[in-house]
């Protein structure tokens, strides 16, 4: 007779409230003992095999976990720099991940209209007013990919992003910006960024002797502002008509990046090892690019579509030819964009092509 087994019901996932209690961690000798809403110890199992597999950080106080198996955030506490964290159901992450990764189509058709504006904008040579400085930080983060900076991390821990950027952080040599600043975790940075327009505000910026010691500041009534991030990110949901961020340039410049490091490296790829060793160093490229890890480089900003359709053979090596054209920052935007985005959605197109046959 013939053994049937039947998968457990998959479990619903449900809106965690983090504000009713839940079970709680206590210290107890070098681990850690879990205490239900009754403050009764946690002695189920399968419970305890749940709270093992969310690796909650030990050095995270007033932990709160969900006694729901569902709930889509399963986990909560405090970091050691005192902020709150939270921990996600990973079918929560991942549908999170995929409606992220549409929204980023939007953003990248969104992309002409805003850099229309940023042109406009920074044509009025003779003004340094809100409007032309925030014009010269979105076509920064358009083409350097920077984070945006918190004005709270450059004063507690001196790191700092594009909105927090110091005059004494900046170089230019002709055309060419340098930025050379301590970023997230106090790591160096050194981006550099070509473009005549943002190297003329950017050179009188540095050049103003009154103002502070920020670089991205405006003229008013008289004297300098400080340009702080929600000024940044208000322009930007002006000039694209819609809710976008600073952060969406990151996430849309990373998958462009791995799009194109797949396309240029997938001739030589014939097997399907050889195309895991592309991926692996794609992956590591645009992390690299971008300042983190490998590891949060794929699951947080590049869209994992583009692998999918590298693995299924198909690649934007019919546009690569133009990066040997058209060297300089603005390479990969217009019609090598416009192939990630066929790509990404499946259509068919000249920029389409098999990866065997990219040259």
């Amino acid at each position: 007779m013939a053994v049937t087994t039947t998968k457990p019901p998959r479990i619903r996932l449900r809106r965690s409230d983090i504000t009713v209690p839940g079970l709680r961690r206590r210290g107890r000798g070098k681990g850690f003992q879990y205490l239900d809403p009754d403050g009764q110890v946690v002695t189920d199992e399968e419970v305890l095999t749940r709270i093992a597999e969310l690796a909650i950080p030990p050095a995270w106080q007033d932990v709160w976990i969900c006694p729901y198996p569902g709930g889509h955030i399963q986990a909560t506490g405090v970091d050691a720099a005192g902020r709150k964290q939270y921990l996600y159901h990973p079918r929560w992450r991942e549908r999170r991940d995929q409606e992220k990764f549409d929204e980023m189509l939007d953003f990248a058709r969104a992309l002409p209209r805003m850099r229309e504006r940023v042109q406009r904008d920074l044509e009025d040579r003779d003004d340094f007013g809100l409007e032309r400085v925030l014009a010269c930080a979105v076509r920064l983060l358009d083409r350097g990919f920077f984070r945006i900076g918190s004005e709270d991390y450059a004063v507690t821990n001196e790191t700092y992003g594009l909105a927090t950027m110091r005059k004494d952080h900046v170089s230019l040599s002709g055309e060419t910006i340098v930025f050379d600043y301590p970023a997230k975790h106090g790591k160096r940075r050194v981006q550099a960024v070509i473009d005549p327009e943002v190297a003329v505000v950017v050179a009188a910026l540095k050049r103003r002797r009154s103002g502070g010691e920020e670089l991205l500041a405006y003229k008013r009534d008289g004297g300098w502002v400080d340009v702080r991030s929600a000024d940044i990110n208000g322009y930007l949901k002006e000039a694209t008509g819609a809710d976008f961020s600073a952060k969406d340039f990151r996430t849309w410049g990373a998958t462009v990046l791995a799009a194109v490091a797949v396309a240029v490296s997938g001739r030589a790829a014939q097997t399907k090892t050889a195309r895991k060793r592309v991926v692996t160093r794609a992956v590591k490229e645009v992390a690299h690019y971008l300042g983190n890890t490998p590891a949060v480089a794929r699951s947080s900003y590049i869209d994992p579509r583009v692998f999918d359709r590298y693995q299924d053979g198909l690649t934007i090596g019919g546009v690569v030819d133009q990066l040997a054209d058209d060297p300089d920052d603005t390479a990969i935007q217009g019609p090598v964009e416009e192939a990630v985005i066929d790509l990404i959605e499946g259509h068919e197109g000249r920029a389409i092509v098999p990866a065997e046959e990219v040259v």
